[in-house]
């Protein structure tokens, strides 16, 4: 006696989940497989439906729906992807006119380039008196900046580096005063484009003191 494989009744949408780790054919599109294995999984479910219980024209309209429907945010996903590299490319040559210019970091970190390092200070409001320590990467005291009065706003200061033996990068620490009072202030490292990248799909660029800085977290352009 003849026996038959029994088909499962599992919806082919289901199914069609199910089987979307399976490897695709060579040069086949996730849509296009996508579709044939659908495809496969109606017939096989026409065939093998219950005579006296067959599938109706509203499932049938209902699934192909469904089908119609995962093809097409298959394809938007895979335009989104196209665009979305596009947009790394063009950053990237927009990117490429900053190498060679300065930038501004919130950070406290000095570059030496050539025995020089320079930083940046922003104050709130004018000070009459500012300062800056610069500090070793061990925590000693290098060299002290008095800068004198200050305007609000960002004041740029260098610092002459070319005895600086401690090795590492230096940091610098900011005192500002305005009479008998204590200011807050906020520090900028200065650092100069090397090159430019991405990074999971987002510009970086590479410095000549550290390693990449996302354009996210540049303060100013030079």
């Amino acid at each position: 006696m003849a026996t038959t494989t029994p088909v499962t009744s599992k919806d082919p949408i289901a199914a069609l989940a199910d089987a979307g780790n399976t490897k695709k054919k060579t040069g086949q599109s996730d849509a296009d497989a996508s579709q044939d294995r659908f495809l496969k999984l109606l017939v096989a479910q026409l065939n093998n439906q219950d005579p006296m219980n067959p599938m109706d024209n509203a499932q049938m309209t209902s699934q192909l729906a469904q089908i119609n429907t995962v093809s097409g945010l298959t394809q938007l996903n895979e335009t989104v992807k196209t665009l979305g590299s596009q947009f790394s490319e063009l950053q990237v040559m927009q990117g490429s006119s900053m190498i060679g210019r300065d930038i501004l970091i919130q950070d406290n970190k000095l570059s030496i380039t050539n025995g020089v390092a320079k930083g940046t200070i922003e104050l709130p409001s004018n000070a009459s008196k500012v300062s800056v320590e610069i500090i070793s990467p061990g925590g000693k005291l290098v060299d002290t900046l008095n800068l004198g009065a200050k305007s609000a706003g960002r004041n740029d200061f260098t610092w002459d580096a070319s005895k600086y033996a401690a090795g590492g990068t230096p940091t610098f620490k900011v005192t500002a005063t305005q009479g008998n009072d204590a200011m807050t202030t906020t520090a900028y490292s200065r650092d100069t484009v090397v090159s430019v990248g991405t990074n999971n799909g987002a510009m970086s660029l590479q410095t000549k003191g550290r390693a990449a800085v996302a354009y996210a977290d540049i303060k100013a352009i030079l």
